[in-house]
């Protein structure tokens, strides 16, 4: 019978946590949320040898043991409460072999909290590179726990890792019988003392929790309160305490690297990294680079998605055709055909560009070229009131606004990370560009200019710094109307560049276009139904009334019936429900160009944005009739005329929709999440404000120059 032990994954930020989780686990993993936050939670699979399975949860990078971010504080959980449900059996502490010092300080606090523990030691390499030799037996003597080498980018080590792991489960290597250094010297008292009134593994968790109290929900209010009172006997100095460990785990970290690392001549020669950063960081020759880096992103997003989108718009056409054919006339054929397979076309069709979009930005995060955008972004944040860590949640939101206002949790100046969470939803989304692609395809001729610049590529891209640069400058007023002083640093380790691991590539893709196709799908498939329903009915009396209308009038003039058919169907979509909600909100968005539909679509894709299209796909398709199925959406919207007959998608529509939806807020579970995060609803709402009334204006201006 096969067992399952849990491990976690631990190690600083860019020691190739995540390569080695993906090593681990392939496709076998899902991404939520750990317990009670709304940090990252990545969990999935492996099997260790015939018997043992293990569960293995990738913890957020850290530096050290000791919290100042939400996701440090999420480790910190994991490791020390022991009512949390991932608690591990066994710890993975990566240690990246190039930077082996630092490193090996947050091992060693991970190795003092009793846990059994397995190194694995990565970048072995670039510590090659660097002139660094380690003798690894011989560190492994000197820690007391399993030290393996792995290169999970090459799938290397990843065998020796297992075996290593399963014998740790099995008992075989068990923690070290001593402390790294002599913990209880620092505060004799408080540890003793500690240990009576709550559970822990060792002494320096005792320090830990004691030196936390006041944070950790997993103590109850009579342990704190003992807490409290030892601190206080103890005139326990935390700052003297940490300082006083982090010296002597230094001092320990040194002999052992004389012991078991040779470092050659520091007048090395320069790593070809150092000098590639000297072209991509310089001043003024790295913001061109960037510039050039997304026009190329967004270039590609329609040059290799064109193909598979039409391919994936005949099969639809195909089926809705086929099903049109076979199927006799009645309400259920409208349904599966106007309701679900219109729905199911307005999910498929996106899904290239979204699998594109992810996989070229898996490739620069891989390359470690993203983390040079934080860097020269760093100098531009400052300006408007953020600072570099603020780009990482910016670039995020280039995916999705919720986990990037999650990710703005490793922000510790509250001003700035404020700001971050009210302007990251002006980036424009992954949801968003299912409607870019759809009116820029409509309005903007394919056209090429110096025969190779693609003029819908411009305007892609051109939407998207729109935004960027829109969320800086609402940043700049912000910084002016929150009033709070606080000093932020800037710290950032730039990992070395590295060829992207294509495998890592293709699973990013594969789980962004599930999200997609599952969690939007659902929201579009549902809101699709919803409305065919509102669409193909009405109030009885009045829908009577127009059948008996334009049924009198066939028969009089049976030269038009087809010609009439198209009449009635369009007259009974306006007077359906949706016709009628449509017609009220008119007059208020008729000065932005937009007809009664395209009101419908705007309060629909107030569920998810990319909704616009799956509701416009299934109106087009209750009022064209029959003949319709064999229309492309974008063939149905070229084809909306007004009652006077002229084009209802002209450029200036096109124009001031795309705006519209640049800056809109467009998405209730985003409001949710900033409530979620400010714990207030006075931010989300003055979001919903800020961003409508700025869409609005924007439109409006965009539709009366063009």
């Amino acid at each position: 019978m096969s067992e399952t032990v849990s491990i976690v994954l631990v190690g600083n930020p860019n020691s190739g946590k995540t390569s080695l989780f993906n090593a681990l686990t392939g496709l076998n993993q899902k991404v939520g949320n750990f317990p009670g936050v709304t940090v990252d939670k990545k969990a999935g699979y492996t099997r260790l040898d015939h018997r043992l399975e293990a569960k293995v949860v990738d913890l957020p990078g850290t530096y050290s043991i000791y919290p100042r971010s939400a996701d440090e504080w999420v480790t910190f959980d994991v490791l020390l409460n022991p009512r949390n449900p991932d608690r591990p059996d066994i710890v993975i502490c990566l240690a990246d072999a190039s930077n082996i010092k630092r490193n090996l300080l947050f091992c060693s606090q991970i190795i003092d909290l009793n846990i059994p523990v397995v190194i694995a030691l990565t970048m072995m390499d670039i510590a090659q590179q660097k002139g660094i030799r380690i003798d690894v037996p011989a560190l492994e003597l000197a820690l007391g726990v399993p030290v393996v080498p792995v290169n999970p980018r090459k799938e290397k080590g990843i065998t020796a890792l297992k075996k290593a792991l399963a014998l740790t489960a099995a008992g075989q290597y068990k923690p070290p019988a001593g402390d790294f250094i002599p913990i209880r010297d620092l505060a004799p008292g408080l540890i003793c003392k500690t240990r009576k009134y709550v559970e822990v593994r060792s002494d320096y968790a005792a320090l830990l929790v004691a030196a936390h109290h006041e944070q950790l929900k997993f103590l109850n209010g009579g342990q704190r309160l003992a807490l409290m009172n030892i601190l206080a006997e103890e005139q326990f100095n935390r700052a003297r305490v940490q300082g006083e460990e982090i010296m002597q785990r230094y001092q320990r970290i040194a002999q052992i690297m004389t012991q078991a690392v040779v470092m050659d001549d520091p007048r090395r020669k320069k790593l070809i990294t150092e000098h590639i950063d000297q072209v991509l960081l310089h001043r003024f020759w790295g913001y061109v680079i960037l510039l050039a880096v997304l026009f190329l992103l967004f270039q590609s997003i329609f040059w290799l998605a064109q193909y598979p989108m039409g391919l994936i718009e005949q099969a639809f056409t195909w089926v809705s055709t086929w099903l049109s054919d076979v199927l006799p006339s009645g309400w259920f054929s409208d349904l599966l055909i106007n309701g679900l397979v219109a729905g199911l076309s307005g999910i498929a069709v996106f899904v290239p560009q979204i699998m594109i979009l992810f996989g070229l930005i898996t490739i620069l995060e891989d390359t470690g070229y993203m983390a040079r955008v934080s860097f020269l972004s760093d100098r531009l944040m400052r300006q408007v009131g953020l600072n570099g860590k603020s780009v990482m949640p910016l670039i995020s939101g280039l995916a999705c606004a919720v986990p990037a206002i999650m990710a703005t949790r490793n922000i510790e100046n509250q001003k700035e990370r404020l700001i971050t969470i009210l302007v990251t939803p002006l980036m424009s989304c992954s949801a968003r560009l299912p409607v870019y692609i759809v009116l820029i395809s409509l309005v903007i001729p394919d056209r090429y200019l110096l025969g190779f610049l693609s003029l819908q590529g411009l305007v892609m891209m051109g939407l998207y710094l729109l935004g960027f640069f829109t969320a800086l400058t609402v940043a700049w007023v912000m910084k002016h109307l929150i009033h709070l002083k606080e000093k932020s640093y800037f710290i950032l380790e730039l990992p070395v560049y590295r060829s992207p691991r294509w495998k890592n590539v293709f699973i990013t893709m594969v789980q962004k276009a599930r999200i997609f196709v599952t969690d939007a799908g659902k929201v579009i498939m549902v809101i699709s139904l919803i409305l065919w329903m509102l669409a193909s009915y009405g109030p009885h009396r009045q829908m009577e009334q127009l059948k008996t209308h334009y049924t009198r009038l066939m028969e009089q003039q049976p030269q038009q019936r087809d010609a009439l058919e198209i009449e009635y169907q369009g007259q009974r979509l306006e007077h359906s429900y949706a016709g009628m909600l449509g017609h009220i909100i008119e007059p208020v968005i008729r000065p932005l160009g937009f007809d009664w539909k395209i009101g419908i679509a705007l309060i629909t894709s107030f569920a998810a944005r990319e909704v616009f299209v799956g509701t416009m796909a299934t109106l087009y398709s209750v009022q064209g009739g029959k003949d319709a199925d064999r229309d492309t959406l974008r063939q149905k919207l070229e084809q909306a005329r007004r009652p006077d007959g002229t084009k209802v998608y002209t450029l200036p529509v096109g124009l001031s929709l795309m705006i519209f939806y640049v800056f809109a807020m467009q998405c209730m579970s985003t409001l949710a999440v900033v409530k979620r995060e400010t714990k207030s609803w006075k931010f989300p709402l003055i979001q919903l404000a800020y961003m409508t009334s700025l869409a609005y204006v924007a439109s409006f201006i965009t539709y009366h120059i063009f």
